[in-house]
């Protein structure tokens, strides 16, 4: 009982349950309430001497008191996630192999090829509904870091259950050990993963084909969340199976949710019309042809024609404005290379499209400079600046760059978080644009309505229902999302109306409640003894 971190009471376990468990003597004679053993828990990560210690501290908590892990970071969750999560995971991942304690999750490498099956089934929990999987080649924005990129899928499950509720129980992180290109991993002693090049091509697939056949055998009603896969494998893997086996991709899908929302919220306070926006993208990668696609999805949705809805969207890639003149375009950037001139620079592009939006999804750092953020403010009365690239070092621009650069007039939301700026007598409250307001939710909705597929409109309904959520008050503040202390009652808003929206389309494989958001609610999990 004491070494299951399920199961596992600490101090907690009263008198009577230590004399008919055999606990007796195992612990202190003291019997703690779980609100004192929080308070103990929150007094050791005040005390500690960074964020990477912390985030450590709560690894090892996880690992002894699962309820109290997630009782501590559901009581202030805007102090905690950036600890457990984005953007301290980053360094976590980073040094992985270094402070490496406990296994968490399971890591399927080359050497397991032909037996996944059989490792898969090593996993002590028969029944798993929730798999976040990875292979490690692009970890938040830095890259390749192959076996050490299981930090994600274990922070990513632990938001799953702090934020909406998932049972932790039915939840699975993976890995997927097909090696790595990172010299320096590959050169360090205490690298995790096996020591080979990155497997490509026919044998990637191959690789990738014999997981979701095992997960289909071992695990039938699971749900896979692809994370952080390179963009040339991101996009096939998530058409190759989004239609065969209940799965999305966060990067793409999910940033694309916050992305609209984020549009959405603005333009309702802006008062003006979506179908007048202009997006201009920095990055043309996975995620922000996502967010393109989405919105292109939602202005469809609300009448305006598809090569119209097009044109509201414009992506700037490595080489420059994707425009209809180049020729050296991949095929997810053809649909938005437009008749327009081209333009090599981002400021150059700025006074050519003309955007009223502008989203970062490009992870260097800097990228939106002075010279892009005052474009943006000549151009525009109310700008909104978006930089969503992870973590916080890769950021584009800084909230406080934002609002000084346009006198304040920034409509301003990051990927990570950003402390509040004072500027001239007003303090604004930079919003998070992070996949977090998005995902646990998605999940939530799956396990309650366990639907076939998780299609792009299941996205779109979760970014109507998030930029729905927000409030004048908010809005006031700097906020275009709700704020993250309220992001419990959130998740289970967007759950109960994407699972309200997998009945009405047909897709879930269980019976619709009478009452939706009851039901959702009565499921999510609680961190209760």
């Amino acid at each position: 009982m004491l070494r299951d971190p399920r199961l596992n009471r600490g101090t907690a376990f009263t008198a009577d349950e230590r004399r008919a468990l055999g606990l007796e003597g195992l612990l202190p004679d003291v019997v703690s309430n779980p609100t004192t053993q929080m308070h103990r828990a929150e007094l050791h990560l005040a005390n500690l001497g960074n964020d990477l210690e912390r985030y450590q501290y709560f690894s090892d908590l996880q690992e002894r008191n699962e309820s109290l892990f997630y009782r501590v970071l559901m009581h202030d969750p805007v102090k905690y996630m950036p600890i457990v999560y984005t953007p301290t995971v980053g360094t976590a991942c980073q040094e992985y192999g270094r402070w490496y304690r406990r296994p968490k999750g399971l890591w399927i490498s080359v050497n397991h090829r032909g037996r996944m099956r059989d490792v898969l089934r090593n996993w002590p929990v028969d029944d798993v509904r929730f798999i976040v999987v990875t292979d490690g080649e692009r970890i938040l924005g830095l890259g390749d870091l192959g076996a050490q990129g299981m930090g994600i899928p274990i922070g990513k499950l632990a938001l799953y259950t702090a934020c909406a509720g998932v049972p932790p129980h039915l939840a699975l992180p993976i890995t997927l050990d097909v090696g790595t290109n990172n010299e320096s991993l590959l050169n360090d002693e205490f690298y995790i993963g096996v020591r080979q090049r990155r497997l490509v091509g026919a044998d990637y697939d191959a690789f990738v084909e014999e997981f979701v056949s095992a997960v289909e055998e071992v695990f039938p009603d699971a749900s896979i969340q692809w994370e952080d896969f390179a963009n040339q494998n991101a996009v096939p893997i998530l058409n190759r199976y989004r239609n065969r086996i209940c799965s999305f991709n966060d990067d793409i899908q999910g940033t694309a949710a916050v992305g609209v929302a984020g549009i959405l919220s603005a333009v309702r306070f802006k008062n003006e019309a979506l179908a007048n926006q202009r997006v201009l993208f920095f990055g043309a990668g996975s995620a922000g042809v996502g967010i393109a696609d989405l919105l292109t999805l939602v202005l469809i949705q609300e009448g305006v024609p598809e090569e119209q809805a097009r044109k509201c969207c414009y992506l700037f890639d490595s080489k420059g404005l994707v425009t209809a003149e180049r020729t050296d375009l991949t095929e997810t950037k053809i649909p938005y290379a437009h008749n327009i001139d081209g333009a090599e620079t981002l400021v150059d592009a700025v006074r050519r499209v003309r955007p009223t939006a502008i989203i970062g999804t490009s992870t260097i750092p800097g990228s939106f400079d002075v010279d892009v953020i005052t474009a943006m403010a000549e151009l525009n009365d109310r700008p909104i600046i978006f930089p969503f690239s992870n973590p916080t070092s890769k950021a584009e621009c800084s909230a406080e760059q934002a609002y000084t650069w346009t006198q304040g007039k920034a409509i301003f939301a990051a990927g990570s978080p950003f402390l509040p700026v004072e500027l001239n007598g007003r303090t604004y409250h930079p919003g998070q644009g992070n996949n977090v307001l998005v995902f646990p939710a998605v999940g939530l909705a799956v396990f309650a309505a366990r639907p076939t597929s998780i299609p792009d409109e299941a996205f779109a309904v979760a970014a109507r229902s998030l930029a729905a959520i927000t409030t004048v008050d908010d809005f006031e503040r700097g906020l275009v999302y709700p704020p993250l202390r309220t992001i419990r009652e959130t998740e289970l808003l967007i759950a109960a109306d994407v699972a309200t929206w997998f009945w009405n389309a047909g897709l879930a494989r269980v019976d619709q409640p009478s009452d939706v958001h009851a039901y959702v609610r009565g499921m999510a999990w609680k961190p209760e003894y």
